[in-house]
């Protein structure tokens, strides 16, 4: 560290010009200055938020608990996943079976066994089953009996073909039912199968097979992976965008997300394939498929359970332009248009209203009280705009209350977006979406972008955003601490500019690590662990101290934007009554320094300061070492208003401080 100079000298290098403003403040101690009772903006509850995409089997495979993977023979190879078991030449067959188009769930397989004993079918799971000794797991499936008599010995196995749970079902009749059991796990396996034995002779049908952990969200059956929605609900989000992202365009109009084929009972819910499937040559993954029982109603069920505005994003006519570039022709655009405000009317309407009804139906008979609604997700050009237009007016002239999100394409600035910027903003529109995936410089450059926007203009929703540390969509992309760590600066210019920027959140949000096509990612899972990487506490850290209102924050009287790597702002929350401080540092040099709070009576003695930190900026958290980056947590005593702080080099850390 350099020594502080005489003042004298100081005086005499400056009039010399040897010596930078920047350079000045690195000699002496930088004071950060906070006026509590300049209120700048108030902070709005979406600021900061969660970005849902079903990539990475982030839904199926993923948050969506289900163990069985082509549960319905749906898959465009139907016995994908699936394999056929004999044991001693047992004698038996399997025949796929497709009843036609016009069903949603086609496809039973027909069992032919011939042998009392040794045939059987096989699953494998999502890259293998997650099993935890001693909890329960359901299994079920949908059966009738052709002909013959036949049980089914239903076991759980381990990578080594051992038997680590099982259960028996005796199979009657020759109508469809529902047969369930109870399988409980006698050993924890990541990559355990489910096996299937046919004891006895005849013909069976069977259907939706299926298995789940008991232990799920809130212990809902066939419901969410508990471990990975907690990691969402400590987020303490403001928002959840569901369900993507370029998931909802499709790779073709075909192939687009249709919320109303992702409602009513799962079991009728149309499977298609996942528009990830063979995007990128580094991760083919011809196994990814939707089976949507993660749907429209479980998303805003998740919201409200975690406490997220729900924000859902709909086709607007537009395949992915980086794929087909498929539109539909703006006169025949009323059923995309009528799709949108038959979900306002599912997700707020009355019981008595068409889709008010099919919601209570389903379980929820008050509404979900929507209120923002995306148009199309990554769209660009003149044909987005002419779209844009027909949604706004039908959805503007039914529901004015509701705030409708536009997209400014895939960039944050060049021809894309210079056309979109000023077009969205002559139409008033409520909220532009800007994405950057860009390089770690990038977001230290831009801690001040959005200091001279128009404060009367659309709101910002900074809508997907990631720090590259190789480059865009490389394979080679890691959630080290250089990116999460100039995220963290940059976000101390969103929330700076909280007038401006309404929403914000990281994308994507969760990979598993044998099956992702993305990288980075703001959480990482295999089958039976998950942890949040640095980018997850910054994002953390941000959500959970948001506050209610931005104040005048100063480092040496200047906007603290980078000077001598330091990067800060400040909220009061009139709530808890604290004033809220985050301070980036990300230079390699330690800072002495010191915060001032004015605008206040009084203050309590102590702080409290969370600190996120390393000295490493190319560390990243692994399944080893889940917790490699985490937050540290201190208590520094108060001289006065005066709070002495040392910023340790690369960190990141939130100062709270009580007002008395």
């Amino acid at each position: 560290m350099i020594a502080i100079q005489p003042m004298k000298t100081i005086v005499s290098l400056l009039a010399a010009g040897c010596l930078s403003t920047g350079q000045l403040l690195a000699q002496t101690n930088p004071v950060f200055t906070v006026n509590a009772a300049q209120i700048k903006t108030p902070v709005q509850k979406t600021m900061w938020g969660i970005f849902f995409e079903d990539i990475n089997f982030g839904a199926d495979g993923g948050i969506y608990a289900e163990l069985v993977k082509n549960r319905s023979f749906e898959f465009a190879a139907p016995l994908m996943g699936w394999k056929e078991l004999r044991q001693n030449n047992a004698n038996g067959s399997i025949l796929i079976n497709n009843r036609g188009e016009q069903l949603n769930n086609p496809r039973f397989a027909r069992f032919t066994v011939r042998s009392a004993a040794g045939y059987g079918i096989s699953n494998e799971g999502f890259r293998g089953m997650g099993i935890k000794q001693g909890e329960g797991y359901d299994f079920s499936l949908q059966a009738r009996v052709v002909e013959g008599n036949v049980t089914l010995r239903v076991e759980l196995v381990n990578a080594a073909n051992e038997k680590i749970a099982s259960t028996s079902l005796p199979l009657s009749g020759k109508d469809w039912k529902k047969y369930t059991g109870t399988l409980t796990a006698s050993a924890t396996e990541a990559k355990a199968k489910l096996n299937i034995w046919f004891e006895g002779t005849g013909i069976i049908d069977a259907d939706i097979i299926s298995l789940f952990p008991q232990k799920t969200w809130k212990n809902r059956p066939g419901g969410l992976r508990a471990d990975l929605v907690q990691l969402l609900a400590d987020m303490k989000p403001g928002f959840l965008r569901f369900p993507g992202g370029c998931i909802v365009e499709g790779r073709e109009l075909a192939t687009r997300y249709q919320w109303k084929k992702t409602i009513g009972a799962v079991d009728d819910r149309e499977v298609i394939v996942n528009r990830w499937n063979t995007e990128f040559r580094h991760k083919l993954t011809p196994d990814y498929f939707q089976s949507f029982g993660l749907g429209f109603y479980e998303y805003f069920l998740l919201s409200e359970d975690i406490g997220a505005e729900p924000l859902p994003i709909l086709n607007c006519g537009m395949a992915c332009q980086f794929n087909s570039s498929e539109v539909v022709p703006a006169e025949e655009l009323d059923p995309y248009i009528q799709d949108a405000l038959d979900l306002i009317e599912f997700a707020n309407g009355t019981t008595d209203s068409k889709w008010g009804k099919v919601r209570a139906a389903m379980g929820h008979p008050a509404p979900f009280n929507l209120k923002l609604m995306g148009v199309g997700n990554e769209q660009w050009g003149e044909q987005y705009v002419e779209r844009y237009k027909l949604f706004a007016k039908a959805i503007k002239a039914k529901y004015p209350e509701v705030k409708l999100v536009s997209s400014l394409g895939p960039n944050p600035n060049g021809e894309l977006f210079d056309y979109l910027d000023p077009v969205l903003r002559g139409l008033k529109a409520d909220i532009l979406d800007e994405h950057y995936y860009r390089a770690p410089d990038w977001f230290l450059n831009q801690a001040k972008r959005y200091d001279n926007y128009d404060r009367n203009g659309p709101k910002i929703f900074a809508g997907e955003y990631a720090a590259q540390s190789k480059a865009i969509a490389s394979a080679e992309n890691s959630n080290n601490w250089q990116c999460a760590l100039s995220e963290a600066a940059f976000m101390t210019g969103l929330e700076r500019n909280a007038d401006v920027v309404h929403m914000a959140s990281y994308a994507p949000l969760f990979a598993h690590a044998e099956g992702w096509q993305w990288t980075p990612d703001l959480i990482w899972f295999n089958n039976l662990q998950s942890y949040g990487t640095p980018n997850y506490y910054v994002q953390k850290m941000y959500s959970a101290n948001r506050g209610t209102h931005v104040v005048s924050t100063t480092l040496n009287n200047e906007t603290a934007a980078g000077q001598i790597g330091l990067y800060a702002n400040a909220v009061i929350d009139t709530v808890s009554k604290e004033v809220i401080v985050k301070i980036v540092n990300t230079s390699a040099t330690p800072q002495t320094s010191e915060v001032v709070i004015n605008g206040v009576k009084k203050l309590d003695k102590s702080a409290a300061i969370e600190v996120l930190k390393s000295g490493d900026l190319q560390l990243a958290n692994t399944f080893a070492r889940p917790a490699g980056i985490s937050p540290q947590q201190q208590t520094i005593a108060l001289k006065g208003k005066k709070l002495p702080v040392t910023l340790a080099p690369y960190s990141f850390q939130v100062i709270r401080v009580k007002m008395l």
